[in-house]
C-alpha cells in the first residue's frame, strides 16, 4: 500500500471514522457495567445462535406410514397413476418410470427433460418424526436454533402455496386422513380450529427442541397462499357473492352465462399457483380479512393453547418476501409478535441493502444475503475481490444496522433459493463480474439455464475453500446459518438440486453418474463425508467455546490486496480473537500487527487444514506462516484492567 500526504480520500475517512469508533466502543465496553436490556425488536439470545436450516420434506422420512399420495400432489391429473414415493437414497439424476411419460397433457419431450414437472412432483417423506429422530444429530453438531422452510398445510414440496396457516401438513403428522378431515370443517375464525394430530407432533417437537437446547423458528408465509386456501376456493367458487371477494387482488371476474368471461388474479411473481393477499386502498397495508387471520395464526403459534392449557410454542419467524409487503403492516405485526413473547425473533426475507427496511418495519434481522453472503462470495468463493474490498463492504454493510440488529443477524451463504456452498465453490469461475463492480451472486447457478454448470463433486481444493468459508461464518459477528446437508458433504446447483435428500450415515446412496443434460458424467460418491461433518463441528464448537464471537467487536487488521489475506480481530472484554485468513494460492505470512492488541500468551485455536500453524513474535507483534488457501484462528487473554484499558478498548458493534 502506497501512502499519501494529500487529504484522505472518503474511502479513507470512512476506515478512519471506524477506527475511531472502534476504539471508543471498545474501550466503554470493557470499562463499563453489564447493559440494562435494550428495547430494541433484537432478542439477546440469537447473538448466540448457530441456525441449522431445515427443508421438511427433504430432511427425513421417520414414518413411512405418513407418506404423501398421488392424491396430496398439486394436480393428481398430471401425474401417472403409477406414481409412487422416490427412493430416498437413489441417484438424483435417474428417474423412475412414472417420470417420464405424464398423463393428462401433451408432454412429448418429458422423457427427454430431467426438469419438466417429473422431479417437482417428487415426493421423498420427509416429516417431523424424522426431524424428532435427528435432534441428537444437531445436538452433536453443535447447532442450537432451528429454522424451518414451511411447515403448514400445502399441496407443493417447498409448501409456500399454503392451502392452511393455522394447521401442520398433514403429511407430516401421523394421521393425514383424519387430520385432513378436521381442516375441511374450518374457516378463518378460530373458534373452528382444532388441533390435528401433526399440530400435537408439532408442538412435542417444540418442547423436545427446548429441552435440548434449541430455539425454534418456523417460515411465515403471509404474502400469498396457495389456490387450495380456504378462502380461495370460497372465492373462486362463488366469485364476486364470496364473503372473501376483498382477500385477493382479482383482475377479472366469471360471469354466469358468459362463456368468454374468465376469473383472474395477480398471482406472486405471475405464478397463478400463488394468489397474492390484497392491500388496502391506500397500499399501506394488508386487507383487513386476511390480516386478522394472520394475527390469529401468529397467536396461535407462538401462544398456543391446547385443550384449554397453555403450551410451549415458537420462538418466532422467518417472514417470506418481507420487503413486498408495506412496512406499516411489518410495524404492527412486529409489535403485536412482542406482546404475545418479548424474546420472540422476527427475520424478514430480503436480498438489497436491508437496514432500513429491518429498521423502519421492526424486524429483529433479516437474511444477511446483502451485507454477509455477497462479499462472502467475492473474496472467499470467487476469489475476484481484493482483500480490502472485502473488508470495507464488510464493515460498510454491516455498519448500515442498528447496532442491536448487528449481532443477531442470519449470516447465511447458502440456502433452498440457491446452489449450495459445495456447488458455488466448484464453479467458482463461471460468474462474469460486471465493470461496475457488483457481485454476481445466485446467477445463472441452475442446470437449466447455464450449460457450462458443473455438477460434479467437490474436489481437495473446493474443500479447503468451504472450510474457508465456513470457519470465517463462524467466527463473523453476526449468527451463522447451516443450510442442511453442507456439514455432511451435499452439493447441488439451484433449485430443485440443491433440495436433494439429506444424506445420513446410516443410508448407502447410488453413486451420482447422471447428467440431466445427456453429457458424459464421472460418477460421484454422494454419502455423509465424515471430515466435512467433523470440520463443521469444530468450527461449532469454536464458536460456542468464545461468546466473543457472538457479540464481540470486529475490526480487519492490513487486508493485503496482492496477497489475498486479511486478519480479523474480534475484541472483547475478556478475550482477543484473530482470523488469519490466506486466500491465495501460494504459502504466505500474515502479520498481526494493531495498537489495540496486546496479548501476554496467545495460542492458535484452530486451522482449517494440515497442523496449527506456530504463532512466532515479531518486530510489530505476530505473525503466521499460512498454506495456500488455509485460514488459523488465535487467541489471546485481554491485559489486566490498568495496563492498556485506556489505550484499547472494544467495539464497534459490540451490542450487548
Amino acid at each position: 500500500m502506497q501512502t499519501s500526504q494529500v487529504l484522505p480520500t472518503p474511502a479513507k475517512r470512512h476506515k478512519l471514522l471506524l477506527t475511531f469508533n472502534f476504539l471508543l466502543l471498545t474501550f466503554l465496553s470493557r470499562l463499563a457495567a453489564p447493559a440494562s436490556p435494550s428495547p430494541s425488536p433484537s432478542p439477546d439470545w440469537p447473538a448466540h445462535a448457530v441456525w441449522y436450516q431445515i427443508f421438511p420434506e427433504r430432511f427425513r422420512n421417520g414414518d413411512p406410514s405418513n407418506d404423501p399420495t398421488r392424491d396430496s400432489l398439486e394436480d393428481p391429473s398430471y401425474v401417472p397413476k403409477d406414481w409412487q414415493v422416490s427412493s430416498w437414497t437413489m441417484d438424483w439424476y435417474s428417474r423412475a418410470p412414472w417420470e417420464t411419460v405424464q398423463d393428462g397433457a401433451d408432454q412429448s419431450d418429458i422423457a427427454d427433460n430431467f426438469y419438466n414437472h417429473g422431479v417437482f412432483d417428487r415426493r421423498y417423506g420427509g416429516d417431523l418424526q424424522g426431524v424428532l429422530d435427528k435432534l441428537g444429530y444437531l445436538h452433536d453438531l453443535g447447532v442450537n436454533a432451528i429454522y424451518f422452510n414451511p411447515i403448514f398445510y400445502a399441496r407443493s414440496l417447498h409448501k409456500y402455496d399454503g392451502s392452511s396457516l393455522q394447521h401442520i401438513d398433514p403429511y407430516m403428522g401421523p394421521d393425514p386422513k383424519g387430520d385432513l378431515a378436521l381442516i375441511a370443517s374450518e374457516n378463518e375464525d378460530p373458534a373452528s380450529w382444532h388441533w390435528s394430530a401433526a399440530d400435537r407432533l408439532f408442538l412435542k417437537l417444540i418442547v423436545e427442541a427446548h429441552r435440548r437446547g434449541f430455539h425454534v423458528l418456523v417460515d411465515g408465509v403471509f404474502n400469498h397462499t396457495g389456490r387450495d386456501f380456504f378462502a380461495f376456493r370460497d372465492l373462486k367458487a362463488n366469485q364476486q357473492a364470496s364473503r372473501y371477494k376483498d382477500w385477493y387482488v382479482v383482475t377479472s371476474w366469471a360471469k354466469p352465462g358468459d362463456p368468454n368471461s374468465k376469473f383472474t388474479y395477480k398471482g406472486w411473481w405471475g405464478h397463478d399457483t400463488l394468489p397474492v393477499f390484497a392491500a388496502t386502498a391506500d397500499k399501506t397495508d394488508i386487507a383487513p380479512g386476511p390480516r386478522q387471520y394472520i394475527w390469529n395464526v401468529t397467536k396461535r403459534w407462538l401462544r398456543p393453547v391446547v385443550d384449554g392449557q397453555p403450551a410451549q410454542g415458537i420462538d418466532g419467524y422467518r417472514l417470506d418476501a418481507a420487503d413486498e409487503r408495506p412496512a406499516k403492516f411489518w410495524t404492527a405485526w412486529n409489535d403485536y409478535v412482542r406482546t404475545l413473547n418479548p424474546d420472540a425473533y422476527t427475520c424478514g426475507e430480503t436480498w438489497k441493502p436491508a437496514s432500513q427496511f429491518v429498521a423502519a418495519d421492526g424486524f429483529s434481522a433479516c437474511m444477511n444475503y446483502f451485507a454477509f453472503a455477497f462479499p462472502v462470495k467475492g473474496f472467499l468463493i470467487d476469489d475476484r475481490i481484493p482483500a480490502s474490498r472485502f473488508a470495507s463492504l464488510l464493515d460498510s454493510r454491516r455498519e448500515a444496522f442498528q447496532p442491536g440488529a448487528i449481532p443477531v443477524l442470519q449470516n447465511l451463504v447458502d440456502s433452498h433459493d440457491t446452489d449450495r456452498l459445495a456447488s458455488m465453490i466448484v464453479n467458482r469461475n463461471l460468474p462474469k463480474y460486471p465493470p461496475d463492480g457488483d457481485i454476481p451472486y445466485d446467477d445463472k447457478n441452475d442446470v437449466r439455464s447455464n450449460a457450462a454448470y458443473d455438477l460434479r463433486k467437490p474436489d481437495a481444493t473446493a474443500r479447503a475453500i468451504q472450510r474457508l468459508v465456513v470457519l470465517f461464518q463462524m467466527t463473523y459477528l453476526g449468527a451463522p446459518v447451516v443450510y442442511y446437508g453442507d456439514e455432511a458433504g451435499m452439493w447441488g446447483a439451484h433449485d430443485p438440486d440443491c433440495r436433494m435428500p439429506m444424506v445420513w450415515k446410516d443410508l448407502k446412496f447410488d453413486p451420482q453418474s447422471i447428467d440431466p443434460r445427456g453429457k458424459p458424467r464421472h460418477p460421484d460418491n454422494p454419502n455423509f463425508d465424515p471430515a466435512i461433518f467433523a470440520f463443521y463441528k469444530s468450527a461449532i464448537a469454536l464458536r460456542n467455546a468464545h461468546p466473543v464471537l457472538a457479540t464481540g467487536s470486529v475490526r480487519f487488521l492490513s487486508p493485503d490486496d496482492k496477497s489475498q489475506t486479511l486478519a480479523m480481530l474480534r475484541a472483547g472484554s475478556d478475550e482477543d480473537v484473530v482470523v488469519a485468513i490466506n486466500r491465495s494460492d501460494s504459502p504466505r505470512v500474515i502479520r498481526i500487527a494493531d495498537p489495540l492488541l496486546n496479548w501476554s500468551s496467545p495460542k492458535v485455536l484452530m486451522t482449517t487444514r494440515g497442523k496449527l500453524p506456530t504463532l512466532t513474535r515479531d518486530p510489530a507483534g505476530w505473525q503466521l506462516k499460512l498454506p495456500p488457501l488455509t485460514a488459523a484462528v488465535c487467541q489471546g487473554p485481554v491485559a489486566p484492567s490498568g495496563q492498556v484499558a485506556a489505550a484499547r478498548p472494544p467495539a464497534k458493534n459490540d451490542a450487548h
